[in-house]
């Protein structure tokens, strides 16, 4: 008896790729790499398969009368045409709360790494430098301005590790969270402007694109920090770059960038700058506990169980 058929729409982490191929057929990015026998193989396709960077436009949904779900691997889920699934009868899913503390960890290390120079200080001493005399000194954490663009579950865990550092904390959002406890600015460049930390962690997509620019940069100012956990494309790169360069703000800390994985030269070449590799969900335990996840929903959806975390333009459609 042949395994139904799933659509991999990206490189999927090992640990999700194993779980589907035990009881599935994966399609590797077949609709991209032989068009033609993908033709043949969409009406058979009743699952697809993805990660946060996945591409699921409306031309490819239309090809799938069969399929019954979309299991992202990620919380964001940037580029998946979600009305468009739904007009389908598609739901989508994603992985939220597993990956939660991981990717607050990281914030914090990259305001901890770019505000205490940690890298830099490594690179000094492994170069032989001390010996030459002290490294200049760096900006004390404890008892600094934290402010969070995006107060959802990342974000209320953020404020929690920084509230650990004696951090004052407050937040910009779409909506006001009365019940967070925290102040609450209606704007970035206003939130910016009071802060010494600007911590992003906003959903990306079209909604938030460059919603970090220049004008957001020129807020924070010459003392303050820029760290960006979220999405690439909520920073304008060029305006972060020259805001970098001219010293309009004092540093960054970035995890993701606009066109990964390739970097800005003028990024990797600059000293107050920290850069990690999209890294923030990265430990086994958490890329593990996604793939169960993103697995279980994908199961779900094929065999028409109740899913377990759908994304939330779907519920309306599931509650039907």
């Amino acid at each position: 008896m042949s395994k139904p058929d799933v659509l991999a729409v990206a490189k999927l982490h090992p640990f999700y790729q194993k779980a589907l191929e035990s009881i599935y057929t994966v399609h590797d990015r077949t609709h991209v790499t032989d068009p033609a026998a993908f033709a043949a193989l969409a009406p058979r396709i009743v699952g697809v398969a993805g990660t946060g960077e996945a591409s699921v436009p409306r031309s490819l949904l239309s090809q799938l009368p069969q399929a019954k779900v979309v299991s992202v691997f990620g919380v964001g889920y940037d580029g998946v045409d979600v009305p468009a699934a739904i007009e389908h009868g598609i739901p989508v899913t994603h992985t939220p709360d597993v990956l939660t503390d991981d990717v607050a960890d990281l914030a914090m290390g990259l305001v901890l790494s770019v505000g205490r120079t940690i890298p830099q200080a490594d690179k000094f001493v492994r170069a032989g430098q001390w010996p030459n005399g002290p490294i200049a000194l760096a900006r004390k954490v404890s008892g600094a301005r934290m402010g969070i663009v995006g107060m959802g579950r990342i974000g209320k865990a953020i404020a929690k590790r920084a509230s650990g550092f004696g951090m004052s904390i407050a937040y910009t959002a779409r909506t006001e969270k009365p019940d967070s406890g925290y102040r609450f600015f209606a704007s970035a460049a206003a939130l910016a402007a009071q802060v010494d930390f600007l911590v992003v962690i906003t959903p990306g997509g079209a909604g938030t694109h460059h919603l970090i620019n220049a004008e957001v940069l020129q807020a924070l100012g010459p003392r303050g920090f820029l760290i960006n956990v979220a999405r690439g494309s909520v920073v304008d790169e060029q305006a972060l770059i020259q805001a970098l360069q001219n010293g309009t703000i004092a540093g960054a800390g970035l995890d993701v960038f606009a066109n990964e994985p390739q970097v800005p030269e003028a990024l990797w070449s600059m000293g107050n700058v920290v850069l990690t590799p999209h890294m923030a969900s990265a430990t086994t335990e958490t890329r593990q506990a996604m793939a169960d996840l993103a697995f279980a929903n994908m199961q779900a959806g094929i065999s028409g169980q109740p899913l377990r975390t759908p994304v939330p333009e779907c519920m309306a459609m599931l509650s039907k």
